[in-house]
């Protein structure tokens, strides 16, 4: 049996970018029905918030919330080389505001995620949880709507003028529209799990981000949480972590450990709990941020590698911004693509600025370090493009880093799907 139900806005996902959005549509007055596969909490991996996190989360409100968390305070970011030695700590607090950027937070996903989900419930939207979408419905090529089964069994047809695509890596509208490109070269993966009781530091650096290096340009992340646990992962090309013939991934991880000595002196303390996961950290771009009826947010537009920690404020940021073009949308009763070309090209922007970041980061010989030493003001660039103010104009930087590294163009990907590109569109 098929029911109709009717909504200004059908938004696939609930996680961080569909709750942003949500948020925003529902506060604007607008009915917001978001349709989440999950029962909240649930796991994720990507834990890791970067200064400039703080401005979306103030636009939603949860400045408080995390305030009144648990979530471990976090202040700078190290490096670690491989023979153990660190770099001083890179503290926000030396640029930004101390009461606002320059105090962020390592999170619980499952905690921070159902906070944002539940925050958007308060605001007026209704969510469904346990909630598949299997199929978007269209009238000709506009999208109208979307077909969705819950737990039970029963099938729904939700219709909105307006349909968020909020579905993470999996990036529901844009592989079954053929719009995903992957970016070669950074094509990495990531085996990573959690420890309990290992060494942290002490006091005001007890919540800094790690980046710890090991051979062949791969890297670890150590991020110490709340309860005295710590998600600590290893991220390289899978040639590298799958040499020898070596699949099984507590072996992987287990020899990394050598591989850096600040990474195997924290861990030899306390106990590693849970599973091992793995998964492959590709970075991806849609062809388009939509189509007549249909906007993509968080990483179904964009999925960039982790090593900078940017996906939760991008998923944020994202979230905030098609909230407010919605919203605009809504009001004006014109739902052309063409209205969403901002949107998009404003969150390419950034998308590239950190994507140049992690090019360089990648390239063997490459290091901040010597962009500095012949560039000293480069560092408060490098400072504010690696905190997630990309936004900025860094073409400056750019050419400076150009000096050392080859760096990519601009991907010209992303603008929406019009009637005048359509037929150059894969259907």
């Amino acid at each position: 049996m098929t029911d109709s139900v009717n909504f200004d806005v059908i938004i696939i996902g609930g996680g961080p970018a569909g709750s942003s959005a949500a948020t925003i549509l529902a506060e604007h007055g607008h009915r917001v029905l978001v349709l989440e596969r999950e029962r909240f909490p649930r796991y994720h991996i990507g834990e890791s918030l970067i200064p400039f996190t703080y401005q979306p989360m103030e636009r939603l409100g949860l400045i408080p919330k995390m305030k009144a968390s648990a979530f471990q305070k976090k202040y700078s970011v190290v490096f670690v080389q491989p023979d153990g030695k660190a770099s001083q700590p890179f503290y926000f607090f030396n640029r930004y505001d101390r009461n606002t950027v320059a105090q962020t937070w390592q999170v619980l996903r499952s905690e921070f995620d159902q906070m944002a989900l539940e925050h958007a419930r308060e605001k007026g939207a209704e969510v469904k949880e346990e909630t598949s979408v299997k199929s978007i419905l269209r009238d000709g090529s506009r999208v109208i709507g979307v077909r969705a089964q819950n737990k039970s069994g029963t099938t729904t047809d939700y219709f909105a003028p307006m349909t968020l695509d909020c579905t993470g890596k999996e990036a529901f509208t844009a592989v079954r529209n053929g719009w995903r490109m992957n970016d070669p070269f950074l094509n990495k993966i990531a085996v990573w799990t959690y420890y309990r009781g290992s060494k942290r530091e002490q006091g005001i650096d007890e919540g800094q981000t790690t980046v710890a290096f090991v051979p062949e340009k791969g890297w670890f992340w150590h991020i110490p949480m709340h309860d005295d646990r710590v998600s600590i992962g290893v991220v390289a090309e899978g040639k590298y972590l799958t040499r020898d013939g070596v699949r099984d991934l507590e072996k992987i991880f287990k020899r990394e450990i050598s591989e850096n000595r600040w990474i195997a002196e924290h861990l030899s303390l306390g106990e590693q709990t849970g599973p091992y996961y793995i998964t492959s950290e590709f970075s991806f771009h849609s062809r388009h941020c939509g189509s007549e009826g249909l906007l993509l947010v968080g990483d179904a537009f964009a999925f960039l590698d982790p090593v900078f920690s940017s996906g939760l404020m991008l998923a944020l940021k994202s979230g905030v911004m098609a909230g407010d073009a919605v919203h605009a949308a809504l009001v004006a009763k014109d739902f052309a693509p063409e209205r969403f070309a901002d949107y998009a090209t404003r969150l390419r922007h950034g998308i590239e600025n950190m994507r140049k970041l992690v090019y360089a980061f990648y390239s063997r010989d490459f290091s901040f370090k010597d962009v500095i030493m012949k560039y000293p003001e480069a560092a408060a660039e490098i400072t504010d493009c690696l905190s997630g103010d990309v936004d900025k104009d860094f073409s400056p930087l750019w050419r400076k880093f150009r000096e050392f590294v080859p760096l990519p163009d601009d991907l010209p990907v992303g603008e929406p799907l019009t009637s005048s590109t359509l037929v150059n569109s894969t259907p």
